[in-house]
């Protein structure tokens, strides 16, 4: 997730993706990042197929925004053998 406009403390956004999915899956890691001046949340979880990772990422997005930060953009990607898709 991409992050933008905070909706309070900086140090609150990362734990309320966690928390958002902790409601839905297994959360495996999570981190914080600064990409070329951007801001970005990354949250690994399981999730039994595509369509339901789809739905854990829009509830974190969901959540994410309503609680800590505007999210201005996301994706989903697979762990497919030894790289991300």
């Amino acid at each position: 997730m991409a992050v933008g406009a905070l909706h309070g403390a900086a140090d609150a956004v990362l734990p309320a993706a966690r928390a958002a999915t902790l409601e839905l899956a297994v959360l495996e890691a999570s981190d914080l990042q600064v990409v070329r001046g951007e801001a970005r949340i990354v949250v690994r979880f399981t999730a039994d197929d595509r369509e339901v990772a789809n739905q854990v990422a829009a509830h974190v997005v969901a959540a994410s925004t309503s609680r800590a930060a505007e999210v201005t953009g996301w994706r989903v990607t697979e762990r497919v053998g030894g790289r991300w898709e």
